[in-house]
C-alpha cells in the first residue's frame, strides 16, 4: 500500500448521526468528535488509539437492512472482539441493540439502533 494511503474511517449512513453515533461511542468506549453536535449532518467516534474512526452520515431516506433476507441487504457489517461474550451480550442489548442471530459459536449478530448488522466474535485466547 502506499504511504500517502491510509483508510480514515468507516461512515455508516442513518437517519440521526449523532444518536447512532452516542450507541457505538457507548459500545466502544469512544469518544464523539468534540465538535460534533446533535443536528450534524456526520458525526465522528474518534479511534483513542490513532485508528479507524467510525462515522455516521445522514440520510434521511435509510432503511435498516432486513438481513438475512436479501431484500435489503447489509451493505457491510462491523465486528468487535470480546472476551466476555455473555456480559457484553447483556451490555448491548442494553445499549439498544437488537439480537438477530446467536446459533453461531463463536459469535453473535445484532443490529444497532439504526438496524445496520454487527457481530460480537468471540476473542481467540491470546498465547503467552
Amino acid at each position: 500500500m502506499p504511504a500517502s494511503f491510509t483508510l480514515d474511517c468507516v461512515a455508516l449512513d442513518c437517519r440521526e448521526p449523532y444518536e447512532l453515533a452516542r450507541f457505538y461511542s457507548e459500545l466502544t468506549g469512544w469518544p464523539i468528535a468534540e465538535d460534533d453536535d446533535p443536528d450534524d449532518d456526520w458525526v465522528t467516534v474518534r479511534n483513542p488509539d490513532g485508528g479507524v474512526d467510525l462515522a455516521f452520515q445522514r440520510d434521511p431516506g435509510h432503511e435498516p437492512s432486513s438481513w438475512p433476507s436479501r431484500e435489503r441487504p447489509q451493505m457491510l457489517h462491523l465486528d468487535f472482539d470480546v472476551t466476555d461474550p455473555d456480559a457484553e451480550h447483556r451490555r448491548v442489548l442494553g445499549l439498544g441493540a437488537r439480537l438477530l442471530d446467536d446459533t453461531p459459536a463463536n459469535f453473535t449478530v445484532y443490529a444497532d439502533p439504526a438496524g445496520h448488522p454487527f457481530c460480537l466474535v468471540r476473542a481467540s485466547p491470546q498465547a503467552d
